[in-house]
């Protein structure tokens, strides 16, 4: 296992040699921001955002994300363009280095939640989600923004992407990512770049638009698109885990039998009602995750990839962009490695159930 932090670049309040004073922490997930969706990553950008987390003692370890644009989800003509640009993207990151390449297909929106700054009991903010009042939201009248979407679209323009989808229904979205990963994954393999699709976030339609990544069966069909461990998962624990119906650390096993997780990020939420949730610490008492059992899962069948801790509260005062603050982060961090080295050791060392019934039992060998 590889821990990294999500970083957001030099507008990001947390900064690299804040990360690099978490102890176990090596690597950054991050990406460039600045250019259009759908537009080739320069080379000379990638360059840069390297050596910049290589001069705070850091690495690269993941790009996350690189968009994908709506007329490849949309299936339109002009998505040949698009693909082609993001086959060259791939080209040239792993010139660069990068290994792991996160991204989502999830129709116009990104993550969703309805509000930012939830106040917890204990004093701390976090982002919740209520169905309710996301549903009640109007998305095209700026009633929806939050930290790391693309925020690039007029109001105009949203409001026409909403309407072409419209026509189409789940079914159609699986044809649009199937030609998607048809064109993406020989590339990827070519140059040694790991694919790894994000869940739904949610993990159920919003605003009636279509979702697909969302639970086991759903996985399996993706993954069956194209068999290659280059053709992989981000096992968000957070996202998926928000719905009842998925078993976590039972899905993160299987996927990761097959060899198909690629990333993970770790989160833990409060399941409080059909369809909401509010995010809260790591720990497995706090939320409706059993994080022990998360990790003791990647021990199991050998994870050697990256993992991040996910969106945390804001605590002990801290502002900036909600979910992404530094300190319940890096406590998740700390906390995840710590379960992490626990469970090594007791794979790697007789338990001490197993050394009191050899004492016992040589007792007992002894009064005979």
């Amino acid at each position: 296992m590889k821990l990294t932090f999500r970083w957001y670049g030099d507008e990001d309040p947390v900064k690299l040699e804040y990360i690099r004073q978490i102890p176990g922490m090596k690597g950054i997930v991050s990406a460039i921001y600045d250019i259009p969706v759908g537009e080739t990553w320069p080379l000379e950008a990638i360059w840069s955002l390297k050596e910049k987390i290589h001069k705070a003692g850091l690495e690269l370890s993941v790009i996350e994300s690189v968009p994908v644009h709506e007329d490849i989800k949309l299936g339109l003509p002009t998505r040949d363009q698009y693909i082609s640009n993001y086959q060259q993207t791939l080209r040239n990151l792993a010139e660069a280095g990068v290994q792991t390449v996160c991204y989502n297909f999830m129709p116009v929106f990104d993550w969703t939640r309805s509000a930012l700054n939830f106040r917890l009991e204990d004093q701390s903010t976090t982002l919740i989600y209520d169905h309710d009042v996301v549903q009640a939201m109007n998305p095209l009248k700026g009633e929806l923004k939050l930290p790391g979407w693309d925020t690039s679209y007029e109001d105009e323009t949203l409001s026409e992407l909403v309407n072409q989808y419209g026509q189409i229904s789940e079914e159609h979205l699986w044809q649009h990512l199937d030609y998607f990963i048809q064109a993406i994954i020989p590339v990827a393999e070519d140059v040694g770049v790991k694919m790894a699709i994000h869940p739904d976030d949610p993990p159920w339609s919003i605003f009636g638009l279509p979702r697909i990544i969302t639970n086991r069966e759903n996985l399996e069909r993706f993954l069956r698109l194209y068999d290659s461990p280059y053709n992989g998962l981000c096992f968000c624990t957070g996202s998926l885990g928000a719905s009842k119906e998925n078993d976590i650390p039972a899905m993160l096993r299987h996927f990761g039998g097959v060899g198909r997780v690629n990333f993970v990020h770790a989160r833990n939420v409060k399941i409080t009602g059909d369809k909401s949730f509010r995010e809260v610490a790591h720990l497995s008492e706090e939320g409706s995750i059993d994080m022990y059992e998360v990790m003791n899962a990647l021990y199991e069948f050998g994870f050697d990839g990256p993992l991040r801790p996910d969106h945390g509260r804001m605590i002990w005062g801290e502002t900036g962009r909600p979910g992404y603050g530094l300190y319940d982060r890096a406590l998740g961090a700390v906390y995840l490695n710590g379960l992490y080295e626990g469970i090594a050791k007791s794979y790697r060392e007789p338990s001490v159930q197993h050394k009191y019934n050899a004492m016992v039992g040589n007792e007992r060998g002894q009064e005979r």
